[in-house]
């Protein structure tokens, strides 16, 4: 048996200086023999209580604690009586302060005590690292209540409204697949309401209160969508921070994933990101090591991703891939049996929020109904935010819509029946001057007088108007 590592270990143990260990800790150290003689004391004792070493060594605890002048809580004699560790908080005179004190028994080959190591920590200090603890604690407590309040903010500042049963069939859809860690594609125009759909997968689904991260790959420079997706390491670009960056996908792991705009993605990062769906592995730009991931991909777009893989703009593979659970959203002139519930809810929430109280008129609601909504949910709430604020009066009429929709003059999206037929064109003109006028004089009697017709004829084409807001044809 080689017997040369043991002794290699007892010449360096041979070698160590304890004293000069104990002058190097941080805790101060009082030594006494098996008599309770003071041996030694180091910096660090002094350091924390003043007493010089000539003051203590050579002298037994007793007689320095009876003397009163230097301590008094010592813990050597209860050691050497109890044969056993000794904790204390003793007092330093000459500072006037408090220390917490450890005694311990060494004991000889006989089981005679032969000396006390006492270890004396600075009270104040404990006190310090205590409360600098308690207010990292209090710190992480407010920043994870600050982080899910913003991820509440994040994903539940909006409700959804609808009363269609387009939306109704998308909904059942939401909470059929919410629950599954299925890719979800959502397509739909701008505005028509995607990014809530997202949110209700995610605050439906068994990740929720896990990280969810949105990326708008439209709105970050293509240069920069691969490191703000997938990260970097330490020096693989210039100007990369030194030590390195997480990635989106990363934050993103063990939560959801929204890639929005994912139309707009570059080609050669779509090979990248079906890497991460089919492998559910990043790479950071500059790594040599695969980072494994558990997340849920959400992608949504405007744009016919079909038409985009025809055009040579987006790769088949990974449109097949997103593409495992569709959702589509109609554009909100394909469900205007939305729009009054829709403009009750702003109304009534847009009220609350500014101390208002606003309603629409049954004129200005059939207006609103007539318009094609080239922005679909968005524009119809960021209007009727602005017209609840500016609105002095508490009912929305047909004139402020007809303004808050046509500032320019220009008519554009406002006629459905513009450049239609003669017969359609009537239709809408004549529904225009009969509604304005049952607003304006404020009943129907009151209207026919002053359009000089029967009010018999101006009740029925009133009635037809509030049936059908499409046309004479139905169109």
């Amino acid at each position: 048996m080689d017997h040369s590592g043991d002794a290699s270990r007892q010449e360096a143990l041979s070698q160590i200086d304890f004293r000069e260990i104990c002058e190097n800790l941080y805790d101060g150290i009082h030594v006494t023999d098996g008599t309770g003689t003071i041996i030694f004391i180091n910096q660090a004792y002094t350091r924390t209580t003043g007493i010089k070493p000539e003051d203590l060594l050579g002298r037994k605890v007793s007689e320095v604690e009876q003397e009163g002048k230097l301590y008094k809580g010592a813990v050597t004699d209860t050691v050497l009586a109890q044969r056993r560790r000794v904790n204390s908080v003793a007092t330093i005179f000459p500072l006037n302060k408090e220390v917490l004190v450890t005694g311990t028994p060494v004991f000889a080959p006989d089981g005679s005590i032969k000396m006390v190591v006492t270890n004396t920590r600075d009270f104040p200090e404990l006190k310090r690292l205590e409360q600098q603890l308690l207010t990292l604690t209090e710190e992480r407590q407010k920043a994870d209540e600050e982080l899910a309040y913003l991820r509440q903010q994040q994903t539940g500042g909006k409700q959804m409204y609808y009363h269609s049963a387009a939306m109704r069939q998308v909904v059942e859809l939401i909470h059929t697949v919410a629950p599954t860690d299925v890719t979800v594609l959502i397509t739909g125009e701008s505005g028509t309401g995607k990014e809530l759909i997202a949110n209700e997968i995610y605050q439906n689904s068994t990740r929720r209160g896990k990280p969810f991260i949105k990326v708008n790959c439209a709105a970050i420079p293509a240069e920069l969508l691969e490191s703000e997706l997938f990260g970097y390491e330490e020096g693989a670009f210039t100007g990369a921070r030194r030590s390195g960056k997480s990635g989106m996908f990363e934050l993103a792991n063990t939560g959801v994933i929204l890639l929005d705009e994912i139309g707009d993605m570059p080609l050669p990062l779509q090979a990248k990101l079906l890497r991460v769906l089919q492998q559910r592995e990043i790479m950071r730009i500059g790594g040599s090591k695969t980072i494994q991931l558990d997340l849920r991909v959400i992608a949504s777009t405007n744009l016919d991703l079909q038409e985009q893989v025809r055009a040579g703009r987006f790769r088949e593979d990974l449109y097949y891939r997103l593409n495992v659970v569709p959702i589509e959203l109609k554009p909100l002139r394909e469900r205007k049996e939305d729009i009054p519930y829709l403009v009750e809810r702003f109304c009534a929430d847009f009220s609350k929020k500014y101390g208002k109280d606003t309603r629409i008129s049954a004129a200005g609601m059939d207006l609103l109904q007539s318009y094609r909504w080239p922005g679909n949910i968005r524009e119809l709430e960021n209007m009727l935010e602005r017209i609840v604020v500016t609105n002095s009066g508490g009912i929305i009429t047909r004139d402020v819509v007809y303004s808050a929709l046509n500032p320019d003059g220009s008519h554009s999206h406002l006629n459905p029946a513009a450049g239609g037929t003669l017969r359609q064109q009537v239709f809408a003109f004549e529904r225009e001057v009969i509604l304005q006028a049952v607003e304006r004089e404020g009943s129907l009697r009151k209207a026919a007088k002053a359009l000089g017709v029967d009010h018999s004829t101006l009740v029925k084409k009133y009635r037809h108007f509030q049936q059908d807001n499409s046309g004479p044809d139905g169109r």
